[in-house]
């Protein structure tokens, strides 16, 4: 018995997925649910498992596109297992034909279509700015064709004494469809970014006195992440027009807080989502953040766990970002940046002194939110930040930590 294997559906709205790898090579002997490829779909790589034991046949190309539910392998389900100790047996040698004789062309006779481009090559040309005068044609009596406007390369200049290679990789599907939402973020709201500035000095302290301790107990770190999601989730109760999205000509405000955080994994950014951080303590938060990160760092988030998200938290400043405007994860409105934290003098008390600042900004859709509430939105993210003991955590430092 053959069996076919569909591409299964990775979300509702994924019509198409990419064969990122092959784990198995044609012909290799597979174990029900062993893992034999990896698939790019716009959200995220999950891991394909063969549903029988038995020989397996490949039906696609690592980086073809296939629609879900088209087959990509056959399982012969009546081959036997390989002993162990056995081998592939090397297959018949093949009688190789004899080259064909190389075929002698006539010199190209030059004519009025020499160096003159077809009309879609003119196209291409245009839009790379280039001159047909710079492209040498391989179509008949030397004309242009579509293929070499496509190939031909924009003058760099004068070339220097050392190495000029270049290499082209094909785009994955997640990081295509990371460009396609960038791009419609930028096109279809208008985002404006605030920003100010936190003394971290507060949270170093708390840090340095409880961190050890709080790691012995539960087993997480106690990070900024989980100082600054609590941040955010107080001041999206104080300003819940930030915790909202546009949806057709209505306003669709949540009451719960679902905190994407956007995370650099080995196939690009991605967005896990921290569900009903309302509910969550600091050791809660920590914990959540941790399992995520490892999910996306062994590419093993899936896609509910990055589907929804009510409001995003990126931290460019573990990469050493000192300023930065982040761009909103749609249809989100709003997205809270993280930078790294640098010694700078500050006026306190009327005294000059050196503190750890970190510089934050908050970009927002400025169809739904307006100024008022974006400054105010970020100035109480800052208060709590500078006063996390009343602010955070009730004034009762071990109960909020649960120590």
């Amino acid at each position: 018995m053959v069996l076919e294997m569909k591409v299964p559906s990775p979300g509702e709205s994924i019509t198409e997925v990419e064969i990122a790898q092959w784990l198995v090579e044609d012909g290799d002997y597979v174990e029900k649910d062993q893992a034999i490829a990896e698939v790019d779909s716009d959200k995220a790589t999950l891991e394909l498992p063969a549903e029988v034991s038995g020989v397996i046949t490949l039906k696609a190309e690592e980086g073809d596109e296939v629609a879900v539910g088209a087959v990509v392998c056959l399982i012969d389900t009546a081959a036997e297992a390989p002993a162990g100790d056995a081998k592939k047996e090397a297959p018949a040698e093949k009688k190789e034909a004899p080259a064909p004789a190389p075929k002698v062309e006539a010199p190209a006779t030059k004519t009025y279509a020499s160096g003159s481009p077809s009309p879609a090559a003119k196209k291409i040309l245009d839009e790379k700015g280039m001159d047909a005068s710079q492209v040498s044609g391989s179509g008949r009596d030397g004309r242009i064709t579509k293929e070499d406007a496509v190939k031909a390369t924009p003058s760099m200049g004068t070339p220097g004494p050392g190495a000029r290679g270049e290499s082209r990789t094909k785009l994955s599907m997640l990081r295509r469809k990371v460009a396609e939402r960038l791009v419609e973020a930028k096109n279809t709201t208008a985002m404006l970014t605030t920003f100010n500035e936190v003394n971290m000095q507060p949270i170093f302290d708390l840090r340095k006195e409880y961190k050890e301790a709080f790691k012995t107990k539960h087993g997480v770190s106690l990070g900024f992440m989980s100082f600054f999601t609590l941040a955010v989730v107080r001041a999206l109760e104080m300003y819940p027009a930030v915790n909202s999205m546009i949806d057709g000509k209505e306003m669709l405000t949540f009451d719960y807080k679902d905190i994407s955080i956007a995370v650099s994994g080995p196939k690009g950014l991605m967005v896990p989502v921290i569900r009903n951080a309302e509910n969550l303590s600091f050791r809660g938060v920590e914990s959540e953040v941790k399992r995520l990160a490892i999910r996306a760092r062994d590419g093993q988030i899936t896609v509910d766990e990055m589907t929804g998200g009510t409001f995003t938290i990126s931290n460019g400043g573990v990469f050493g970002s000192m300023l930065s405007t982040p761009i909103i994860n749609p249809p989100q409105s709003g997205i809270l940046g993280m930078h790294n934290i640098v010694e700078r003098p500050i006026v306190k008390d009327g005294q000059i002194i050196v503190a750890p600042i970190m510089f934050v900004a908050l970009s927002y859709d400025h169809r739904i939110i307006d100024g008022k509430e974006s400054v105010g939105f970020l100035v109480a993210v800052k208060e709590a930040l500078e006063d996390p003991i009343n602010l955070l955590m009730g004034g009762d430092v071990k109960k909020a930590l649960e120590m």
